[in-house]
């Protein structure tokens, strides 16, 4: 059943049972003690997105995507461009000492071809970068995000004209042929001292020839994920995250076992991971997600796995090179 939202009057809260683990403690002692290697020893990069081939024309039953690192990925879905998720700021944080980019930017912001919409999963940092929204804006792109995460972006200066906020199970006409979907997810939102006072979603973005599945940040969520699948799948392009998982926090982030799980529960497609290799933002060391997702990934999971910055058709098939080895 589409069930909308459920907001308290204070929190939106998740539709099912969702905790974290409070041990402050453990985690400082992992944090200082652990030997795992989470940021690369060696730098990664550079990549580069060729901004030219970019700025091509779309076809009109074509769908390909270029990651950029984390969730942040550019969908070219039958004539239309869609950028998830811009993320491209040196930190994941509000300040100077938080999380650090391993690479810079495989292409400049600026470089980027005309949008037809950016479409944004939740307000974490490492998900909304208010620089990149306030450049974005200039262009008159609209926004689509979660109930609340325009409240944001009015405050960056983006005008009202712009911004489109959906409850989950919301649909919006994007043009005459093309179809925006918020869809649950199980997570949570805050930017400071306050949780949950916007809302999170995944996202399904259908075209007249091809749909695709972006998930946002997720905890399991199988049933969910079913629900979505049966409505509005079956999916060309399915993209989970599979980083920043521990058993910690295990029912916000699926990791790449349950990440697996996830892609079975919407119907399958070709499944490219997200929310990895950017951040340290865990206690896995930072290939971790991507060795474990080719493991236990079987033979007919068809796994896109591009180096940051590189454009790739989905039609082609699977992309199996391991880039980070």
């Amino acid at each position: 059943m589409k069930t909308p939202s459920s907001f308290n009057g204070k929190k939106y809260l998740n539709s099912m049972p969702t905790t974290m683990s409070s041990d402050y403690g453990l985690m400082l002692r992992r944090q200082f003690l652990g030997k795992e290697e989470r940021v690369p020893r060696r730098p990664l990069g550079p990549f580069r997105t060729d901004a030219a081939r970019l700025a091509e024309p779309v076809p009109t039953e074509a769908l390909r995507v270029t990651w950029f690192g984390h969730s942040s990925t550019l969908i070219e879905l039958d004539g239309k461009r869609f950028l998830t998720d811009p993320v491209w700021r040196l930190r994941a944080s509000p300040v100077a000492i938080g999380p650090k980019r391993f690479f810079a930017p495989p292409l400049p912001l600026s470089a980027l071809p005309p949008l037809d919409g950016v479409v944004i999963s939740h307000d974490h940092y490492d998900h909304l970068d208010k620089d990149a929204i306030r450049e974005l804006a200039t262009t008159g792109v609209p926004f689509f995000c979660p109930l609340g995460v325009g409240g944001h972006l009015r405050r960056w200066g983006v005008a009202s004209s712009q911004i489109h906020e959906l409850d989950w199970w919301q649909e919006i006409a994007v043009g005459q042929e093309h179809t925006l979907v918020a869809t649950p997810a199980r997570h949570f939102s805050g930017r400071g001292l306050t949780r949950d006072t916007t809302l999170w979603a995944s996202w399904c973005l259908l075209g007249p020839k091809h749909r695709a599945f972006f998930g946002g940040d997720s905890g399991p969520f199988e049933t969910g994920f079913r629900e979505i699948g049966a409505a509005y799948g079956p999916f060309d392009l399915v993209m989970l995250e599979i980083g920043a998982y521990d058993e910690q926090w295990s029912a916000i982030h699926m990791g790449p076992d349950k990440a697996l799980v996830a892609h079975r529960a919407l119907g399958g497609g070709a499944l490219l991971p997200l929310h990895w290799a950017t951040f340290n933002l865990a206690f896995h060391s930072w290939h971790e997600p991507a060795d474990r997702l080719v493991a236990a990934a079987s033979p007919e999971v068809p796994l896109l796995l591009p180096a940051p910055g590189q454009r790739i058709t989905v039609a082609d098939g699977p992309l199996p090179g391991q880039w980070w080895r």
